[in-house]
């Protein structure tokens, strides 16, 4: 989890590589509607979430039920939207990659083909609420090496079952 530029897909693939279970994209999934009032500018609310988190948490429920797991990388900014994802099912488990607003501006702002503009990325901070200590996670620095990350990441998995 975390705001566009923190790293969330390179991480997340090489995550799921590791762990070998499946990976979903989650901007993939998100509605037309959705890409195309990004793509002009303006932010998502809640309302625009709304469906897109839904069929996250489908996924997630379905991996789950198939006994294989899998990782999904997701800005899952808010609370209520992590706990919906926890409603999935036991299991479910969040990556913060914690990135400052400057460099997360430099390399949204250096993406090519992406449908998420770089002056949306202060919508983003406005809507962050960081991983709580009540919601199972690490938080890390996305300045990390991703495989370093990745190797975190799997430390604090199996210490915590």
């Amino acid at each position: 989890m975390g705001v566009s530029g923190s790293g969330k897909s390179t991480v997340g693939r090489l995550l799921a590589q590791r762990l070998a279970v499946p990976f979903l994209e989650a901007d993939d999934v998100h509605p037309a509607a959705n890409r195309a009032k990004m793509a002009g500018g303006h932010p998502l609310d809640d309302e625009d979430r709304r469906p897109w988190l839904s069929s996250i948490a489908d996924w997630i429920r379905d991996e789950l039920d198939a006994g294989r797991g899998g990782v999904v990388a997701c800005s899952a900014l808010k609370h209520e939207y992590r706990r919906l994802f926890l409603g999935a099912g036991a299991g479910v488990w969040f990556l913060y990659l914690e990135l400052d607003q400057g460099m997360a501006d430099r390399r949204v702002a250096g993406r090519a083909d992406h449908f998420m503009p770089a002056r949306l990325v202060a919508s983003q901070y406005a809507t962050l609420e960081p991983l709580r200590p009540d919601e199972p996670g690490l938080t890390v620095d996305a300045m990390t090496d991703p495989q370093t990350i990745v190797d975190q990441a799997v430390r604090a998995v199996r210490e915590t079952g």
